[in-house]
């Protein structure tokens, strides 16, 4: 059995980080990979070009049935400490919007690093690692195709059940309850939502179509972008409110948020009384949006000149507009989501150094915890921040 002092499951984001940390902090280290090659999902994140954290990160940013928990990692571990990270390695970045950061070129940049930081501690990391089995007879034992591993400290960042084309799997969860830990129900976020009969139709024929909107589930709201496609609705605002969502929760949508109907109507009835009140609505809407929207009575209004149009009239159309009612059948599921919510109870692991409090000598890091982040920069953010938690602590 070879020996190591620190046992990392999991060669993604947090897994490799808290590999390099814990390594140039004098620690042997091992890194268990099941695929083929370290860092998938950083590679494919952002279109490419990885969108590893946010200048705005902040607990108010994450999902957990406790808030508090992720507050300790991020204040030790910020944004700022990663970009001098990224600006070390000289990799180019540029923000895109809401204070998301990307990298100007590829993800490789990110990956690349992130393994060089592995190299220079003298990190060992094996591929296509699929780990069988898991205990502690004294130290932890980890046995996988390669052979059996033994470490004091295990750590895991295997991630959660998100995209499983590349790898996902409910190992971690697994693992915590082999160890006695509570593991929270999971579900998939940040992912599209899809929809049945006529509105799937409606969408259908919407596809490509996107627009600036504010969606809304309960009293939780996101003002971004909406994009219709042929299964339903994606786009920043849907991904972001399906973390909320829950079946058979409606979404209420506007889309003028930044314009009341009832003053671009009052602004074309001064100046054109005798036009259509479609054709102001097309050059505030997409085309195709104005045509799909509504009740037939929203169809009839359009066609409607503006001098003509009623208090009643406003009332529907405002309605239609600022506070259109859907209602999802489902999402895409684990297929296309970002992140899984839910994971492993934080109730059960220590918010200072992400170890189990009933097991010593073992950490969960990263997407497997219940701590999720919104879309823009903010999971890779916790993946780094609790990854030095853990790091700083084996």
């Amino acid at each position: 059995m070879e020996r190591y002092d620190t046992i990392v499951l999991g060669g993604g984001a947090a897994g490799l980080m808290c590999a390099a940390i814990a390594g140039q902090r004098g620690r042997r280290v091992l890194v268990l990979e099941g695929s083929n090659k370290p860092g998938k999902k950083i590679l494919m994140s952002g279109g490419g070009r990885c969108n590893f954290t946010n200048l705005y990160c902040a607990p108010e940013h994450f999902i957990s049935r406790n808030p508090h928990f992720c507050k300790s990692a991020l204040a030790r571990y910020t944004q700022w400490d990663f970009i001098a990270m990224v600006e070390r390695h000289g990799i180019p970045y540029h923000e895109k919007t809401l204070g998301q950061l990307f990298c100007d070129d590829s993800s490789k940049d990110i990956a690349r690093m992130l393994l060089a930081e592995c190299a220079d501690a003298g990190v060992v990391i094996r591929l296509s690692s699929e780990v069988s089995e898991v205990d502690r007879p004294g130290d932890y034992r980890v046995r996988c195709a390669h052979g059996l591993f033994g470490a004091p400290t295990l750590v895991v960042a295997t991630g959660g059940l998100s995209i499983p084309k590349m790898g996902a799997s409910g190992f971690g969860y697994e693992l915590a309850r082999q160890f006695g830990l509570p593991v929270l129900d999971t579900r998939a976020a940040l992912v599209p939502f899809t929809f049945t009969g006529q509105l799937k139709a409606q969408f259908e024929r919407l596809s490509g179509v996107s627009v600036p909107a504010s969606v809304r589930c309960g009293n939780q709201s996101f003002h971004e972008s909406i994009l219709f496609t042929h299964r339903g609705l994606s786009g920043p605002a849907a991904l972001q409110i399906s973390s909320y969502w829950q079946p058979g929760d409606s979404l209420s949508i506007d889309l003028l948020p930044n314009q009341p109907i009832s003053a671009l109507v009052s602004e074309a009835r001064a100046s054109q009384p005798a036009r259509q009140l479609g054709s102001s609505l097309g050059a505030a809407l997409p085309k195709a949006l104005v045509s799909e929207l509504g009740p037939q009575q929203w169809q009839d209004l359009t066609s409607r000149r503006h001098a003509e149009l009623s208090a009643d009239d406003l009332s529907i159309l405002s309605s239609a507009v600022h506070e259109w009612q859907i209602k999802p059948a489902a999402t895409e599921g684990y297929r296309t989501a970002e992140v899984t919510l839910g994971g492993v109870d934080t109730d059960a692991l220590s918010s200072r150094t992400m170890e189990a409090h009933n097991q010593p000598g073992l950490f969960f890091i990263g997407e497997v915890v219940d701590v999720t982040g919104h879309l823009g920069g903010f999971n890779f953010q916790w993946a780094w921040a609790s990854a030095v938690a853990a790091a700083q602590a084996v």
